[in-house]
């Protein structure tokens, strides 16, 4: 599984960016995506994630402002982020978990930096 993930950039707070990973290879093995961030100085951390059933779960940083959304057809998740905070600067990564019958994989795309300005 290869993951793709743009849509990061620079925006002021309160301003929306919307990120996508595109996931390429064995698709028909990934049950779950998921967005992922990492902030200077701190561990990666859950943003969100969403399973082959369209079931959600989010942080508790991302509810109420940030969106998944994830298209079986075109093997594509999106994450559409509002209301964004100075906090929210980070590298995100979307990331694949798989499955092979013997075992999950865990998958992860280079990451996109988003960053929030004050």
């Amino acid at each position: 599984v290869q993951l793709q993930a743009s849509g990061g950039g620079l925006v002021q707070a309160g301003g929306s960016l919307r990120l996508s990973c595109a996931a390429s290879g064995m698709i028909f093995s990934i049950d779950t995506l998921g967005w992922y961030r990492q902030a200077p100085g701190k561990q990666r951390e859950l943003v969100a994630t969403i399973t082959s059933g369209g079931l959600t779960n989010y942080a508790d940083s991302a509810k109420d402002r940030f969106t998944l959304s994830r298209d079986n057809a075109e093997n594509t998740m999106n994450l559409q982020m509002n209301s964004l905070e100075p906090e929210d600067t980070a590298v995100y990564y979307c990331h694949a978990k798989a499955g092979y019958g013997v075992g999950w994989v865990d998958y992860w795309g280079q990451g996109t930096l988003v960053t929030v300005s004050s």
